[in-house]
């Protein structure tokens, strides 16, 4: 077997557990404008055919921002925006509804492809579309009409269901009808939002231009509380002084990832219509391809069990390559499952610790304290040491000790202070490897 099938081979045996974890859950993906225009979309289309036949309920709800800014500058009509909103006069309407009737029907059309030799073959996807948003105009204002712009008023959530049911993806578009015949152009971030909430979705995704949120050293964050995504809005929006200058793509997708997770959205996730396989990454992989808003903390620590051990030595892997660790076989960690507490998130194990207690001296060796590549960032070992500080506690230990060769600073800003050899339990002592030449550091517990 090659490298490249090997990987494969190794990349589709860990996406099992999310593979079985998705099936029938209910995603709605946003597409605005931007996305349906780029190169990728093609991708993007072949990964939502693979999604749906992994069971996934999909809805899609498109956009059309640019290619309304298109006709409109093809006709010579001004486009005129208000609170962040475009004005949507009946001239305006009129390329509203040709860019969304342009763009559905491309969509409809790349799902209905299925030639041999493609990723779409025999897909034989049903893509459903109605009126299902029942919307109510914006109306005036500070003094200005906006005219057919609109927001959604309700939502036919049993009757896409229904569709779901039947194994059929769901079309919305960002047009909405009124129960006496109006047409309203709506944002497409509020059908998205509203189609989350309605159908309490497990997931919100949402295509943008960047991958996700930044930190300030410009580095992709994973995962960021509602809370914080609530302040990042806020912060933006204070800092503009025309009603007429428009949101920014990311403080639009923040907004409407925060209004969803309120409604009881479970997930939301922000990820890039540039990049290949970023939809795939996002869901099938632990590190993920962009940033997902959720409105608390997903991630649990337990007790580790024995169906668990390959998933240890995977995360423990790295570390005792570049001799961070010493080495341990399958063997080894079956007969010491027991000691391990892991950190688990969406069904894999990102962290783990072990305790190994000495009664007779009252003290206990914290060992294997391993947090995986990519979830470094966060308090995870803070909570793993707690937790096995606590589990100590109850066995009668005062003290805990480690060996470490390459770790002593985070050990040392956690407590711990230098020891010696001497102060090691006898039968860790005879334990005790020159080779590795080991720092000995001790953690009294109060």
């Amino acid at each position: 077997m090659n490298k490249a099938t090997e990987d494969y081979v190794n990349w589709f045996r860990h996406s099992s557990p999310y593979i079985n974890a998705h099936r029938g859950n209910t995603f709605v993906l946003m597409l605005d404008g931007e996305t349906v225009a780029d190169d990728n979309f093609a991708n993007i289309v072949h990964d939502i055919a693979l999604l749906n036949s992994l069971g996934v309920r999909l809805v899609l709800v498109h956009g059309a921002r640019p290619q309304i800014s298109q006709r409109l500058q093809q006709k010579q009509i001004a486009s005129r925006l208000h609170h962040h909103l475009r004005i949507t006069d009946v001239d305006t309407l009129s390329c509203v509804i040709e860019a969304a009737a342009v763009v559905r029907t491309e969509i409809e059309a790349r799902l209905s492809l299925g030639l041999p030799n493609t990723p779409m073959a025999g897909a034989r996807i049903k893509v459903v579309s109605g009126n299902f948003v029942t919307a109510r105009p914006v109306g005036v204002l500070d003094g200005v009409d906006m005219a057919h712009t609109g927001e959604v008023r309700r939502l036919d959530a049993k009757g896409i269901r229904q569709q779901l049911d039947d194994g059929n993806i769901v079309l919305l578009s960002h047009l909405g009808y009124s129960p006496t015949g109006e047409i309203f152009n709506l944002a497409v971030e509020d059908v998205a939002t509203c189609a989350a909430s309605a159908l309490q979705a497990d997931k919100l995704i949402l295509f943008g231009q960047q991958p996700g949120v930044m930190d300030s050293n410009d580095n992709l964050r994973s995962e960021l509380l509602t809370r914080k995504a609530e302040r990042l809005v806020a912060n933006y929006l204070s800092s503009l002084t025309d009603t007429e200058q428009p949101h920014t793509e990311l403080s639009r997708h923040l907004d409407a990832a925060v209004k969803a997770c309120r409604a009881g959205v479970k997930r939301c996730h922000l990820i890039s219509y540039r990049t290949d396989g970023a939809l795939l990454a996002e869901l099938f992989t632990r590190e993920g391809s962009g940033t997902m808003v959720l409105p608390e903390s997903y991630e649990l620590l337990r007790q580790a069990s024995i169906e668990d051990v390959g998933a240890i030595l995977e995360l423990i892997q790295p570390l005792e390559q570049d001799g961070t660790l010493v080495r341990r076989s399958r063997e080894i960690l079956e007969n010491e499952i027991q000691r391990f507490t892991l950190v688990e998130r969406d069904s894999a194990v990102i962290g783990c610790a072990a305790l190994y207690p000495f009664p007779e001296q009252q003290m206990a060796e914290l060992a294997c304290v391993v947090v995986a590549q990519g979830y470094k960032g966060g308090n995870r070992g803070d909570q793993l040491l707690q937790q096995l500080e606590q589990q100590a506690k109850r066995q009668g230990i005062n003290a805990l000790f480690v060996l470490t060769t390459k770790t002593a600073h985070w050990f040392l800003e956690h407590g711990f202070v230098p020891g010696s050899i001497d102060q090691l339990p006898n039968g860790k002592k005879a334990m005790y490897n020159l080779q590795r030449n080991s720092k000995v550091f001790i953690k009294p517990l109060g």
